[in-house]
């Protein structure tokens, strides 16, 4: 399968004042594509640095981060960001929407920022995208007239509007309840089987059990890694236990 992302020996030190803080040290990792990789270990493993170094939201101290054939260090901040929006796609466990536009708009503002689309396809896709997720009938809601488990949905579809080779989920479900965390869940693997890579972040072993692969850290190192068949569906609770099982083990 081709390489979408390709990080090698990567570094990422922060610095405060005399003292230095080593976060991520050598790293390497592969996302392939159609790939779903959850990423798990403990708070101050390099979870989400690593996710931010991966997307090039972070810049790196040392090593390399490549995209395709692209090396992200080599690019212009405005060309960095341009590939950001245009070719992957992010989720937060909150996600941030412009208060002053409704859901739809919201939606549609990664697409029509360079000016150059046009804005009747754009909208219809926004909207087909919202069907997809079970947003129908909330375009013109406020961002505070919709529940948090609708918000990450509309969310997703924002991450979705350009077509992304590759979505970067931070805690998607963090703070959700238990059944929106599980319909946004249900979501991702659909996104992810019809071919979008998934690379996400969590805490929690029930959604890295839906993962194709579970990368384990610690203390800034990938310190394990469990491979998984493809998502089925119905062999969550085994799949379950054996990233809890793995988790175990690197946490000795």
């Amino acid at each position: 399968m081709r390489s979408i992302i390709t990080g090698t020996h990567i570094v990422k030190t922060y610095r405060k004042g005399i003292e230095q803080a080593t976060v991520l040290n050598g790293v390497d990792v592969d996302i392939t594509e159609g790939e779903f990789v959850a990423v798990m270990g403990p708070s101050g493993s390099g979870k989400t640095t690593l996710l931010f170094a991966l997307s090039g939201m972070d810049e790196i101290t040392e090593g390399s981060v490549k995209f395709g054939d692209t090396e992200l260090s080599s690019l212009r901040e405005n060309i960095l960001a341009d590939l950001r929006r245009t070719r992957m796609g992010f989720i937060f466990q909150s996600p941030t929407m412009l208060r002053n536009l409704n859901l739809l708009d919201n939606i549609l503002l990664p697409a029509v920022q360079d000016g150059m689309r046009n804005t009747a396809e754009l909208a219809q896709k926004a909207r087909h995208l919202m069907i997809q997720t079970g947003i129908a009938g909330l375009e013109n809601r406020d961002t505070t007239e919709v529940s948090g488990g609708q918000l990450q949905r509309a969310g997703i579809c924002r991450a979705l509007i350009n077509t992304p080779e590759i979505l970067f989920a931070d805690e998607p479900t963090g703070a959700l309840n238990s059944k929106a965390a599980e319909e946004i869940m249900e979501l991702l693997v659909a996104i992810n089987q019809a071919g979008t890579a998934i690379m996400l972040v969590t805490h929690d072993a029930k959604v890295a059990a839906r993962a194709d692969r579970v990368l384990f850290t610690r203390d800034g190192h990938i310190v394990s890694s469990l491979t998984l068949a493809k998502f089925s569906g119905g062999d969550l609770q085994a799949r379950g236990d054996k990233v809890l099982a793995r988790m175990a083990h690197v946490a000795v």
